[in-house]
């Protein structure tokens, strides 16, 4: 199993909204490590949802269901969706000035690279922010 971050800005696409709909496609990337990092998801990989812009927090977890297939919002066959379910939302947020603090965050792309709408997470990154939900 594989472990991701995937961010929305919560006015366009909020966890919430991926709970209401029960199962849904990430829809409109159009970078192409973010779009190869979709294409390297697996069914049962797990991704941080992270809420943008105003927020800046890990509020939830989303688990992929699907191989990549063609993003339906678009013609252009360069473009890949997975499809999400939610598995759970965080007891509180984990706010990115929180994440920048915890050394062992230090390395992680979120804090390197914050720009990615989706990339991968270590194991021990996933964990500690899981750890951090709970205090």
């Amino acid at each position: 199993m594989n472990y991701w971050l995937i961010k929305s800005e919560p006015n366009t696409y909020s966890y919430d909204d991926l709970v209401q709909k029960g199962q849904d496609h990430w829809d409109g990337v159009r970078n192409y490590q973010a779009r190869n990092n979709l294409k390297a998801m697996k069914p049962g990989d797990l991704a941080l949802f992270y809420h943008s812009v105003n927020e800046k927090a890990v509020v939830g977890i989303a688990e992929c269901v699907s191989e990549h297939y063609p993003d339906p919002t678009t013609d252009d066959d360069r473009w890949v969706v997975v499809d999400f379910v939610p598995k759970q939302k965080l007891k509180k947020p984990v706010f990115l000035e929180d994440i920048k603090r915890e050394s062992l965050l230090s390395e992680m792309v979120l804090v390197k690279n914050s720009r990615l709408s989706v990339q991968p997470v270590k194991k021990e990154e996933f964990d500690q922010i899981l750890k951090m939900a709970q205090e």
